[in-house]
């Protein structure tokens, strides 16, 4: 939509869009009709995130000013006790992306978990570099507890052959996360070869991956389905979960909550607690409520 206007002589054109790359306070917006913007925000209020519907005003050719942002049906993001980061917005999709080589952090994959359930966002686990056959059967066996749970657990080669992920994409504004060095700019590139993603030598000495991706970026799968790259993470804070709303964090541990001897508990060693009851019998996974337990601490 674009509206003119006349003020002292001048004429400019409002329009909105959406946020399709990021570039610390510089942003790339897609408007109505296909062409894109380089914009700033108005005042030196940040807090916009790729995928974000904006409204904005154009300035000179090229260029613009956000106004406003408009409401999210969902917000990912990070956050510790002195800040917050904004991974993306209105997506409807997290693609977990991890590999047996140079090694997972299975923490943060429960990190992002919880922050899709608090957003209601679907998650599904891709598990890289399948051709190193030997460390993936390892993998495999440690991620069959979130596919026990519900959540799709892809086993792909980038380098090879992506096809089994496409089907998941479709429909979906979906982003992509995980540690630096497990290949989602290999993912990417695959997906959409324009994109053009650097990808970087694995460090074996620190075992962790090179950051590739310095900024977020959506692009379009089709019609209907988009992707955003984002950087690679290397922890997720979840500092703006409340400890009481972060057992609803973990699917599976819905149906014990609120069944507890007392309203308060925390579900760490208070007596008549059915979470502890539930893990002991092994309704739930004892490890999962380990996990909840580190969160409560950090």
């Amino acid at each position: 939509m674009s509206i003119f206007s006349q003020q002292n002589n001048i004429i400019s054109l409002h329009h909105t869009g959406r946020v399709i790359a990021v570039f610390g306070r510089h942003y790339t917006i897609e408007i109505t009709d296909g062409k894109t913007l380089s914009c700033v925000m108005r005042g030196k209020k940040g807090g916009i995130a790729c995928g974000d519907q904006v409204e904005i005003k154009s300035t000179t050719p090229g260029q613009g000013v956000i106004e406003t942002i408009l409401p999210r049906k969902s917000l990912l993001y990070r956050s510790d006790a002195f800040k917050e980061k904004i991974i993306a917005a209105n997506v409807t999709q997290i693609i977990i992306v991890v590999a047996a080589v140079p090694g997972f952090s299975e923490e943060l994959i429960n990190r992002c978990l919880v922050a899709a359930e608090s957003q209601r966002i679907q998650a599904i686990i891709v598990l890289n570099k399948t051709d190193l056959t030997e460390p993936t059967r390892a993998a495999i066996k440690e991620l069959s507890l979130y596919e026990s749970l519900g959540h799709p657990l892809l086993k792909i080669s980038a380098i090879q052959d992506i096809s089994a992920l496409k089907p998941y994409l479709q429909g979906h504004i979906s982003v992509l996360a995980g540690q630096s060095g497990m290949g989602k700019s290999t993912i990417l590139n695959a997906l959409i070869p324009e994109a053009q993603r650097a990808t970087a030598e694995i460090s074996t000495a620190l075992n962790s991956g090179c950051h590739t991706t310095t900024h977020s970026h959506l692009y379009h799968i089709d019609a209907d389905s988009d992707i955003i790259d984002s950087p690679g993470i290397q922890a997720f804070g979840l500092n703006h979960i409340g400890d009481e709303n972060l057992a609803w964090g973990f699917t599976e541990f819905h149906p014990y909550i609120g069944q507890c001897k007392f309203n308060d508990c925390r579900h760490v060693n208070e007596p008549g607690c059915t979470l502890i009851q539930a893990a002991e019998e092994n309704k739930i996974s004892a490890k999962r409520l380990n996990f909840y337990h580190k969160l409560l601490q950090n």
